[in-house]
């Protein structure tokens, strides 16, 4: 458990994962328990690529290449290969800890990567009256071996507005191009405006009864280079996940699922690297040569009514 001011977070040796997010009590992310299975990816670290991959095959250094397939149902390999391994804990305080993984090269991806991710929680007005404090998190990665490695990541919360049901949330996305994909594999087939489409959220308005499973870009920074998804209940609070230019995409999913599942219990954000389907069409991959490395950072943060 981390703590700091009003907020406490969960996190797990199992995919580095957020388990669970709270402030003042109430729960910012959707949560699981630490000590059993992860339902429907919540809270990991997608790497070394983030959304699906084809077939689970792609071209790398001029060699075809293919992964596990682990989406049967869509022919897809989903969120990369660090969400199944137990990371190794390597450092802890009362409100910090960080996790390390080595992917170790294999048939399907012959690099040898090392994880870090990075959870820290700060306290609500650490630095001035209006700071919302919140939850840094990062995951750097490190080529420590021979060969140049694609890569990508994103993490895998899902945001919790409030009470109040998903449909009357009301969202921000400030993005202004989406991922038209195909209905059956939810694969890329291009992208598209956002204007006058049912995924305009570039000005806030209640979700309603829109289901979204789609990548977005356009991404609007500020001057900080910061990007901003906010997420509030009818009721007044919400929380708000950040990120930085690293992160040129964001994967935004209802969480919708057939009866009995339970259905829309939060909203996933996922700040990406790449899109989906990138390590086959090769757009915004990381290209890690050796010893290079790259770091992607995100904030969660708790609006109060």
């Amino acid at each position: 458990m981390l703590r700091a001011g009003g907020y406490a977070a969960v996190v797990t040796p199992t995919a580095a994962a957020l388990a669970a997010l709270t402030f003042g009590g109430r729960d910012l992310v959707v949560p699981f328990d630490p000590e059993g299975p992860i339902p429907d990816f919540r809270g990991i670290v997608a790497a070394p690529w983030p959304n699906r991959l084809a077939d689970g095959r792609y071209t790398a250094g001029g060699r075809g290449l293919e992964v596990p397939v682990n989406e049967p149902e869509r022919g897809c390999a989903l969120h990369g290969l660090a969400f199944s391994r137990q990371w190794e804990l390597v450092a802890h305080d009362g409100a910090s800890a960080a996790f390390a993984l080595d992917l170790a090269p294999n048939a399907g991806y012959p690099f040898r990567v090392r994880l870090e991710a990075r959870y820290a929680v700060r306290a609500e007005g650490l630095w001035d009256p209006d700071d919302p404090g919140g939850l840094d998190w990062s995951v750097r990665a490190v080529n420590v071996g021979e060969g140049i490695a694609p890569y990508g990541v994103c993490p895998h919360p899902y945001l919790v507005a409030g009470p109040s049901p998903l449909d009357s949330w009301e969202l921000e996305l400030p993005a202004e191009e989406f991922l038209e994909v195909t209905p059956e594999r939810l694969l890329p087939v291009g992208v598209r405006a956002v204007a006058g489409r049912p995924f305009d959220f570039t000005v806030a308005r209640p979700i309603g009864p829109t289901e979204i499973d789609h990548a977005f870009t356009g991404v609007r920074f500020d001057a900080a280079g910061t990007a901003r998804v906010t997420v509030r209940d009818p009721g007044g609070a919400g929380v708000v996940m950040q990120w930085d230019a690293a992160c040129p995409w964001v994967q935004v999913h209802t969480a919708d699922r057939p009866a009995p599942a339970p259905n829309r219990l939060g909203l996933a954000v996922e700040p990406m690297t790449c899109p989906p389907n990138a390590f086959a069409s090769g757009i915004d991959v990381v290209w890690l040569g050796p010893g290079h490395e790259h770091e992607a950072r995100w904030r969660i943060h708790a609006l109060e009514a």
